[in-house]
């Protein structure tokens, strides 16, 4: 039977960028926009703030555009503070790119399994994988992703499946464990694996 998982964000990531004030690495985004208009020339910047001092990184979005080239829901969503607007910029690549940043996704997503009652057996000190288990039992997963989160494969199936990290290492180095993407790596998009047992 086909399961199937998502790693969804909590939260946006810390971005990571050396602050000018203290050295810390890491600023936090809160979706707030800084727009600033020139006669017919827009500049619009994400702001974040350094988590350490609090001082205040402005991240180039737009840059010298002509007003008339910007969408107007951009425009509306950039005056709006739009949460989610920011979270689609620290994901965009040009934008990362420009600005010299990375994410750091640490605590910042969750591993949602489909199991309503994971919580309840994991108190109770159940494995998520107890309902699977028999003798020949093959459990098989489609992993997709709510945002290109960098994810080790090996952590998402030990904690999805109740195992620890070296037992899905062990599990994988007998061949019980396959998947067309490589495992040992990282991925930040969709995959699936069998797991027979």
């Amino acid at each position: 039977m086909l399961k199937t998982w998502m790693v969804m964000p909590t939260c946006l990531p810390l971005v990571r960028h050396r602050c000018h004030a203290c050295a810390s690495e890491f600023f936090r985004a809160n979706g707030k926009f800084r727009v600033n208009a020139n006669h017919k020339l827009l500049d619009a910047w994400l702001l974040a703030l350094c988590v350490s001092c609090g001082e205040t990184a402005k991240f180039t979005v737009l840059e010298r555009m002509n007003v008339r080239s910007v969408r107007p829901e951009l425009l509306e969503r950039m005056h709006a503070n739009d949460l989610a607007l920011a979270a689609e910029l620290l994901q965009d690549p040009v934008v990362r790119r420009r600005n010299r940043i990375a994410l750091d996704w640490a605590d910042a997503w969750r591993l949602d399994t489909g199991e309503q009652d994971h919580l309840h057996r994991e108190l109770n000190g159940e494995s998520a994988a107890d309902d699977w288990v028999t003798d020949d039992s093959v459990l098989d997963v489609s992993v997709h992703f709510a945002a290109r989160i960098p994810v080790r494969p090996v952590r998402l199936i030990a904690e999805g499946c109740g195992l620890s990290r070296a037992e899905v290492e062990r599990l994988l180095t007998e061949g019980k464990l396959v998947s067309a993407v490589r495992l040992g790596g990282k991925v930040s998009g969709d995959f699936g694996f069998l797991l027979k047992r």
